[in-house]
């Protein structure tokens, strides 16, 4: 809970809903206008607003109270509610579809998150993932300034066949698989944001609103990080270290899955 609410106190300044991101969720769960959806761990709830403008009927879950509230101001024609993935506050077969983005490698318990997630979900309900996998975020750049902090992420994320064989054995199907490379008109300033950008790290703001930066590091290894970023950049050598790490696995992923029926 300390993460969450130390995240909180700068989140909502930098971690906007992505418009690309918010078309591509809208279209993945093709819902119909008097579907119920659930947004677990919404933070403060920008994308569960965004769906919501779309004409989703969705409510918002988050484990920080911090967050929530700054949810709650923003919007309260929206349902939301304090609470976790691994126990959630609803009766069985509540909800046509759920969503997550950016929330599972906060889970305690992924196996038991899922089946929760299948439980409220009604007979073909669909479960869409927004997230990066382990063995993308091998690939990113930031390995290379930033090591013990990539090492905590990635140690805490889980990877694809992970995901998709904690799906299968609970009881989803998984129908899309759509990986996401970051675009430089990203409008939500998560972990990869600087990808093609790396001096959008020297801002501490941004840095503040992503987890890895704000709880998974400390000062010495995020000012020796930077220093040596911005040097390589001075020196014209950051374009030889980014081609150390290929994309080609993507920097993100959908995961949609389908409640299998009985």
């Amino acid at each position: 809970m300390e993460k969450y609410n130390t995240i909180g106190n700068n989140y909502n300044e930098t971690r906007k809903a992505d418009g690309y991101l918010v078309s591509r969720m809208f279209d993945l769960l093709s819902c119909k206008s008097n579907y119920e959806v659930l947004d677990i761990g919404c933070g403060t709830g920008n994308y569960t607003i965004e769906l919501f403008n779309k004409g989703l009927k969705i409510s918002g879950l988050e484990p920080s109270e911090l967050m929530l509230n700054v949810a709650k101001e923003k919007n309260q024609k929206i349902n939301w509610f304090l609470g976790s993935a691994e126990l959630l506050p609803f009766e069985s077969e509540s909800f046509d579809a759920v969503i997550t983005t950016l929330s599972i490698h906060h889970w305690q318990n992924l196996e038991k998150g899922f089946s929760e997630i299948f439980r409220v979900l009604k007979r073909a309900g669909i479960f869409l993932i927004f997230t990066s996998t382990s063995e993308q975020m091998k690939n990113y750049w930031l390995n290379h300034y930033f090591p013990e902090m990539m090492k905590k992420s990635i140690e805490q994320m889980p990877s694809f066949v992970e995901l998709k064989g904690n799906l299968e054995n609970i009881g989803f199907k998984v129908e899309a698989v759509e990986k996401y490379d970051i675009k430089d008109n990203l409008e939500d300033k998560f972990l990869y944001i600087g990808k093609n950008n790396p001096k959008i790290y020297f801002d501490s703001i941004i840095r503040n609103g992503i987890s890895s930066f704000a709880s998974l590091t400390n000062k010495d290894e995020v000012e020796i990080g930077l220093k040596n970023l911005e040097n390589d950049l001075i020196k014209g050598e950051f374009d030889s270290v980014k081609s150390n790490f290929p994309d080609n696995k993507g920097d993100y992923v959908f995961i949609k899955a389908k409640k299998n029926e009985p």
